[in-house]
């Protein structure tokens, strides 16, 4: 326990005890030149019962809005079971098993996950401990051309502009060519794609949905890929798979994504939770780690850290990356938001996003001066265009209570004007009238 002095006396005591007279000797190798110069401009101790209500006071100017947000981070009903069980200590305060087998709960939590999501892509196995989606899909870029040794990644110009910058910081890095796919009505263009898709190319990236909410032709791009002796790397929404195919079943040779929407809420922009699927014959190239079930030598069931391509683990030239933390803690979440689902619980969320979105977006593109965009099937995002701009729309609904309408033209000049909505399952058929109607003065 850190001991603070408080009175006068006790800190020149200190001071003293430093062999310093005032308390500015003890930064003399700081530069006068970056000094504040001044007292900081704190306001009065307080009692703890004083900072609580001066916290409440705080938290009260906060200004509740109805969430039609997506692009990336979305907002699901998350079963108290999730943040019960998350909060027990032997889970709550794990670290990196860096003496793996002793960690048997932990190991026992991440093997869980990685099966799970193996069950939910459809592929034969799946690593942990990565950042996020955009991480995940630059790794699996990776993954592709270590697999093919060449230096060439498609990406569709669908795919979310954030994790395209990740990317191509990735890509820089490694010396590995990107090219982008361009898009038709909203999709991936796949004679484009057929056009591109050279024997130099390593992997072709796709999302499903895409960054706008559309389905994309999965299986017909990855048929593309694989005629030119490329990887097929899947982008997805977990809890779409609840309703859309699972990318082993269109052939995909790697699925990546987000997994804050499986029982992680919204934080500000994270913790977020990336994973990676693969192909059984990408088990020793994928980075991250992946725990195993065997017996010990009593007969019994016992977890191990099967494979760890981290380079603090093995010879930094044998590494197939340095990027994975212990994610478990997010991926624990994940674990039990799924368990607690169950099958046809995740079809059931999926099915009420789906549902509502395509109620919202019925509703909105009957309003005087909204635009459907795109033609094609979505998911729960859709994409509108108005008269107004953007800023002028999200300001407005604001005021009426809503975030609503990301701009798209920070990503995509060529849609200017343009707003994407997003419906999930925990939004009502009320708010979504209510949105209706203030969209419906907005324009007036």
């Amino acid at each position: 326990m850190t001991y603070i002095p408080t009175t006068a006396a006790e800190q020149q005591q200190m001071l003293a005890a430093c062999g310093a007279h005032r308390m500015e000797e003890l930064f003399s190798d700081v530069p006068a030149s970056v000094r504040l110069g001044r007292e900081l401009n704190l306001p009065r101790p307080m009692a703890e019962a004083e900072v609580w209500r001066h916290l409440e006071e705080l938290a009260g100017k906060n200004k509740k809005l109805v969430s039609f947000l997506g692009a990336g981070a979305y907002e699901h009903y998350i079963p108290s079971v999730v943040g019960h069980l998350l909060a027990r200590s032997e889970f709550y305060t794990a670290y990196t098993p860096y003496q793996p087998e002793i960690s048997q709960g932990t190991l026992q939590a991440i093997f869980e996950f990685q099966s799970l999501i193996c069950e939910l892509t459809g592929l034969d196995v799946a690593t942990a401990s990565h950042y996020d989606g955009a991480t995940a899909m630059a790794e699996a870029a990776l993954v592709a051309c270590n697999a093919t040794r060449r230096q060439k990644i498609l990406v569709s110009r669908s795919v979310n502009p954030q994790y395209r910058t990740v990317l191509s910081t990735y890509a820089k890095g490694q010396g590995v060519e990107l090219a982008e796919v361009p898009l038709q009505d909203g999709r991936t263009d796949l004679e484009a794609l057929e056009k591109l898709a050279g024997k130099d190319v390593a992997g072709v990236i796709l999302q499903n949905p895409n960054f706008f909410g559309q389905i994309e032709a999965m299986a017909e791009a990855t048929d593309l890929a694989h005629k030119a002796g490329a990887l097929g790397i899947a982008v997805v929404d977990p809890v779409s798979l609840g309703l859309l195919a699972a990318p082993g079943e269109y052939g995909a040779d790697l699925a990546v994504g987000e997994g804050q929407s499986l029982g992680n809420p919204l934080n500000f922009g994270g913790p977020y939770l990336g994973f990676i699927a693969a192909r059984e014959k990408l088990v020793r190239r994928l980075p991250g780690r992946i725990v195993g079930q065997t017996k010990d030598v009593d007969g019994k069931r016992a977890y191990v850290l099967t494979l760890q391509a981290r380079e603090q683990h093995i010879r930094r030239e044998k590494a197939t990356s340095n990027i994975c933390s212990n994610e478990a803690l997010c991926a624990l979440a994940a674990t039990i938001y799924l368990a607690a689902m169950g099958r046809e619980g995740l079809k059931e969320v999926a099915g009420q996003c789906l549902l509502k979105a395509h109620y919202a977006q019925k509703k909105l593109a009957a309003l005087p001066g909204v635009t459907p965009v795109f033609n094609g099937p979505f998911f729960h995002e859709f994409v509108l265009q108005t008269k107004l701009s953007p800023a002028t729309v999200a300001r407005r609904l604001a005021e009426n209570g809503f975030a609503a309408g990301f701009d798209l033209g920070r990503f995509y000049p060529e849609l200017k004007n343009a707003l994407l909505f997003t419906v999930t399952e925990v939004r009502t058929r009320e708010e979504i009238d209510a949105l209706v109607a203030a969209m419906r003065g907005i324009l007036a």
